[in-house]
This record gives structure tokens, sequence and C-alpha cells, in this order.
């Protein structure tokens, strides 16, 4: 999960690294002065709102200084490449990159050239560890595992454009680890192939797979990265996909609605599901600033 001071991925997960790390945003047990003098650059080259916003929000709480750098106002927006940028930031004096880009690889190909620590907020359709922290943040302080982190007996459903995801991807890798099982759902074309791919187990049948779990993942679909192409319609995909009111009255006493963010209203979520006694989505939102705080933390440590 670590690589020295930097995180980069979910693909590896060490269970008792991530069950720590889990804990110590719980129990967020910070002065507000830890880390002062530190300075944290926000290096984001693809929008965001929540990821780049919790990531300044965390690093204030420590006490650190901000920096944020997006590729319309840097040098990258002239033809600078992601390595030089990264070189500039970092002879500034800055001890931890966060770097969200739409190059699968980016955080990776910054740390093996850099010396500062870097954190990955999201690489193409690689990888988003923060947000599968935050995840299992929620999830885990949705079905009282707060004691250990320990998730075995759970059930997670993630839905929807799953190739695309980072996001399904850093979850899968995590939730897994920490011992869930998890449960790939989608049409033809936006799931993995075979059940090899990831691990899990894979379903085309949502109102089957609803009444066996815990927590449901909706995902967006995503369109900027190619997904969607075998759809007929957004309308057909929500019939057949979208979280709807009358599959969230199918869910099991307890269990919760997930979604990591940007929604599509109305296509992969109904609104009075997204703001409904169901949807953690809100929490996940919170949880994204604490999870923050603890992996910089570790980080600028």
């Amino acid at each position: 999960m670590w690589t020295g001071r930097s995180l980069l991925s979910m693909s590896s997960v060490d269970a008792g690294e991530a069950r720590a790390l889990l804990a110590l945003a719980h129990g967020d047990a910070w002065r507000g002065d830890e880390f002062g003098g530190k300075v944290v650059a926000n290096l984001f080259f693809e929008d965001s709102t929540r990821t780049r916003v919790s990531f300044s929000i965390a690093a204030e709480a420590l006490g650190a200084t901000v920096v944020d750098l997006t590729s319309k106002g840097s040098s990258v927006a002239k033809g600078e490449t992601l390595l030089d940028t990264a070189w500039t930031i970092e002879a500034m004096g800055v001890d931890c990159m966060v770097v969200r880009a739409g190059q699968s690889g980016a955080a990776a190909l910054i740390d093996e050239h850099t010396k500062c620590a870097v954190v990955n907020a999201g690489d193409g359709t690689h990888q988003h560890p923060t947000q599968a922290l935050a995840d299992a943040l929620t999830i885990g302080r949705s079905f009282g595992r707060e004691s250990d982190w320990d998730f075995a007996g759970l059930k997670v459903a993630i839905v929807g454009d799953v190739v695309s995801s980072r996001v399904a991807r850093s979850n899968v890798g995590l939730l897994r680890a920490l011992g869930a099982e998890v449960v790939l759902v989608g049409p033809p074309g936006m799931v993995p192939g075979s059940q090899a791919a990831l691990g899990c187990s894979l379903s085309d049948d949502l109102d089957f797979t609803l009444g066996g779990v815990d927590a449901v993942m909706m995902l967006r679909i995503q369109f900027e990265r190619g997904g969607g192409g075998v759809l007929a319609s957004t309308r057909e995909y929500h019939a057949r996909y979208g979280m709807s009111e009358a599959r969230a009255g199918m869910m099991k006493e307890g269990a919760v609605v997930m979604h990591p963010g940007p929604m599509n209203r109305g296509v992969e979520i109904a609104a009075a599901v997204a703001d409904g006694e169901r949807s953690v989505v809100l929490d996940q939102v919170g949880n994204g600033v604490l999870v923050r705080k603890a992996v910089l933390a570790k980080a600028l440590s």
C-alpha cells in the first residue's frame, strides 16, 4: 500500500497497515499544528471538487501550508511535462505532492523521480486509494466495525462502469484485504470479462444481487474515459442498473447505498435514494477529510 512515504495504490494492501490507518482516521486526534512549516502541493490536472477541497482542508487542519496548482493555471497548459512540473514544485521546498492526472501511472512516475512524498489522488482508470479509504471508513462506521476494522461477513456490491473506474479498483483491493466479499455488477462491457480479473464474483443482474448485500456502491458512467459505449441509452441503463426507490426497497434491513461522486441523478441513482435514509453519500464526503488527514500525517512524518 505504501511506497516509502508515498501512497500510490490499493492493488497490494497490507491489512494491518490499512486497519491502523483507518483507526487513525477514525480517532481524528489532531491538535491542528502538528505539521506547521510543512508544505503540501495539490497538483490537480483533472477537475475535482471533493478530493481537492478535502485534501486542502486536511492539510490545513494539520497545520501545513497548502499550494493549489491546476493544469489551466500552470505551465502544463504551455506544454511542460508532468515531471518537469513536479521537479519545479519540489525544488521550491514542497514536502508532499498530492497528484491527480488523467494518465494512469502518473503518480507512480512522479514518485519514482522525486524525493518528497507523493499521494495519488486519482490517475486515469488506475487507482484512487484515498477514496477507497474513505469508503472503507464509511462502511466500518455504518456496521460497527470500529474496534478492529475487520469486514468479514460483509458483502459489498459495486455497480456500474467498473472497467473505467479507479474507485472500483481501489475499493476491490482494500475491501477484500479487510475481509469483505465483493460482487461487481453491470452490463457486459462495463464489468471485467472474467471473475479472475479482479478476484470478485460477477453479475449482470442487479435485482438478484440486492437482497444479499450490506452495501451497494453506485458508480458514475465514465463517459470521458470511453465508458458508456455499450449503452443503448442512459434511460435503459437506469431501468436495468439504476438505484431506484423500488430497488432500495429490495435491500435488506440496515443495508446502505454509497456513491463516490459526482452523481448523475436519474442515471445511476435516483434523487430520492441519494437523499434518502439508506444513503451514506455525505458520510463518504466527510470521512474523506478524516482519511486524508491520516494519509498526509503519515506522508509528512
